[in-house]
């Protein structure tokens, strides 16, 4: 090197503004001061240029100086380079013994005088601009003499020493390192890289291709196209891919590389490493699926308000208030029984406690008991609603509206099946309602059909009685069984003619509230309701013996995708429309052009998609096999 030749000064700081400063004062020293922002950018620069003397800042976030130093002179290329750590914390003996053990040179402390670096900095240049030109007549006499070998073996043991220490590093940090020598083609492997690979050193990676064979087939482009970019442009290249071990397990890695070019600008090769990152992957899909959940149950959950809201009638508007205030706290309590267990189950006890909170000023009239009951979500919705309908009732109406009156609940297990039974005695005299009003249907719609269960109400003289039974196995989730599995409304008679002129729409919703709703709105707009329907087989069997012009189905059916009710529809020539609280983006490809409602749906645009569809697909159907859906 000539004395009169640039070197190269390396600042790192994670602070712009004090490598700024530095710069400004080691301006008059007329070398060539490279600055870096983080430890990553620091050892990249180091394997690019040749650097006489390195400022270190002691606290950075990634790896502080003390561990920057370390790796540094872990290399070997880099054994000799001048480390100087700037501090601004005080530094006792322990800090500057475990500053000199990783080799640095000297420690200066903030505030910096400009003086005090400069000198101190140029002492180290002129000191490497001399160990450059003695190492280069070194060279020259080593050829001469046999010395030169005893040097050579000994380079050799430090350089395996160094490598050691780097694969401990990186099999510590599930790391491996990896060499292509792009004169010969010939790969290199570290133990790291194999383990990542699935591969054992015995099974050597001979050429790049033999590597490129092990990345997932999705992946191999871009890898390939990022690493030939690397080498023919000679600079760093950061990527993603998956590996197929030979066990077929796949693992997710992110891959950096570096081009080395020799004197004449030419690449002789690349040295990598390769982290392995599969849990940070699955850890970023399962958030990412806990999002869409959340997502997806806030949506059924104001779906389900929307339903209430809508199809809760009063004669009065105080009445309606608290009808619709009720039946919320009702779902606000059974949200609460479920989070505290993690959405595992909600105790029946519990949640008829909690349902009897405000009529506690008489707990002689109020009697409960049963064995522990956990309740799934679905089932305990409907429970909730079902108690809390029937507690109103009782409070305005039945045992609770008098002074003298009683309800007692009793809740038993059999074989196959939870048997609960409500008892009102002592109050007014009772007799079955003229009509059906909102909270009956619903009772009814949400053990019958949503649980397949079963449910008889006595308008008894002496008050009340109502027994509800439901499968055991649908209390922890939704049932699949097709007999119970019937639609949640009422039908035209099996012998009443359909009127050609009305069109007809099939829904296919899980959720009772949902599904009566929908039910309401489209009846509203002059459209006749095949349903709702609650599961897939029967809701083929719709398909199969009705008359349709159009459908919308919930894209989740008691946890089944409802994709092969959608095919079946696409066969007909039946337009559909999907309705989900899911992000549309998780819409099978198939169907990308099928239209989405979001719960909780707005009437206006159920309405508009409903025309659009019958505008859209007004194709022939086939010929009813019966009258009505069973």
């Amino acid at each position: 090197m000539s004395s009169r030749e640039k070197v190269n000064i390396l600042l790192v700081d994670d602070q712009p503004a004090k490598l700024l400063s530095y710069e400004v004062i080691l301006g008059g020293l007329n070398e060539n001061l490279i600055k870096a922002n983080s430890a990553r950018e620091a050892l990249e620069c180091l394997l690019r240029n040749e650097i006489a003397v390195v400022l270190i800042d002691v606290v950075m976030p990634e790896l502080d100086g003390f561990e920057l130093a370390r790796m540094i002179h872990d290399h070997p290329r880099f054994q000799r380079t001048a480390i100087i750590f700037i501090s601004a914390v005080q530094v006792n003996d322990v800090d500057h013994m475990r500053g000199y053990e990783v080799g640095a040179v000297d420690y200066v402390p903030v505030p910096v005088i400009p003086a005090v670096l400069r000198a101190k900095v140029g002492i180290f240049v002129d000191l490497y601009r001399k160990t450059t030109e003695l190492q280069r007549l070194n060279q020259e006499l080593e050829r001469r003499v046999e010395e030169r070998t005893s040097e050579l073996q000994a380079f050799s043991r430090r350089l395996q020493d160094s490598e050691r220490r780097r694969s401990l590093a990186l099999a510590a940090s599930r790391m491996g390192s990896w060499d292509w020598d792009l004169l010969s083609g010939k790969c290199t492997w570290d133990e790291g890289q194999y383990r990542i690979f699935g591969v054992v050193p015995s099974e050597p990676v001979e050429t790049f291709d033999s590597f490129l064979q092990r990345i997932h087939g999705e992946d191999l482009g871009a890898l390939h196209h990022s690493l030939e970019q690397a080498r023919s442009a000679g600079y760093s290249s950061l990527s993603e891919f998956r590996v197929i071990r030979p066990d077929g397990d796949t693992r997710w890695c992110m891959g950096a590389a570096v081009t080395t070019i020799d004197a004449n600008g030419q690449p002789i090769h690349i040295s990598g490493v390769t982290a392995d990152i599969t849990e940070r992957k699955e850890a970023e899909q399962r958030q990412a699926l806990l999002a869409r959940e959340v997502d997806h149950r806030s949506r059924n959950a104001l779906a389900v308000v929307q339903s209430i809201l809508r199809l809760s009638r009063a004669e009065r508007p105080e009445e309606l208030v608290d009808a619709v205030t009720g039946r919320i706290q009702a779902l606000a309590t059974v949200h609460t029984l479920l989070s505290e267990s993690r959405w595992e189950g909600a105790d029946l006890g519990r949640l008829i406690d909690e349902e009897f909170t405000p009529y506690r000023s008489a707990p002689d009239r109020l009697a409960a008991a049963g064995p522990s009951v956990s309740l799934g979500s679905a089932s305990a919705q409907a429970m909730a609603l079902a108690i809390h309908e029937l507690a109103t009732n009782a409070a305005k109406y039945g045992a609770l509206s008098g002074p003298a009156g009683q309800v007692k609940i009793v809740w038993s297990f059999d074989e196959e099946q939870l048997r609960l039974e409500w008892t009102e005695s002592g109050g007014p005299r009772t007799q079955a309602p003229r009509r059906r009003g909102f909270g009956l249907t619903m009772i009814e719609a949400n053990i019958e059909s949503s649980l397949g269960g079963t449910m008889q109400i006595d308008w008894l003289p002496e008050g009340l009685r109502c027994v509800v039974a439901i499968p055991r196995r649908n209390l922890t989730q939704q049932p699949r069984r097709d007999s119970r599995a019937a639609p949640v409304a009422s039908r035209r008679a099996s012998n009443a003619p359909a009127d050609a002129n009305i069109k007809r729409v099939l829904v296919v919703e899980d959720e009772v509230l949902v599904a009566l709703i929908l039910k309401d709105l489209l009846q509203g707009l002059g459209y006749e309701v095949v349903g709702p329907v609650n599961r897939n087989r029967p809701a083929m069997a719709a398909i199969e013996s009705e008359r349709l012009d159009a459908a919308v189905l919930d894209l989740n059916i008691a946890g089944e995708p409802v994709y092969p009710v959608a095919e079946m529809l696409r066969a007909r020539g039946v337009p559909f429309a999907f309705l989900t609280g899911y992000d549309p983006r998780s819409l099978d490809s198939g169907f990308s052009k099928v239209p989405v409602l979001q719960k909780p749906v707005e009437p206006e645009q159920l309405r508009r998609t409903i025309q659009s569809l019958l505008a859209d697909g007004a194709t022939e159907q086939p010929a009813p096999l019966r009258a009505s859906v069973g």
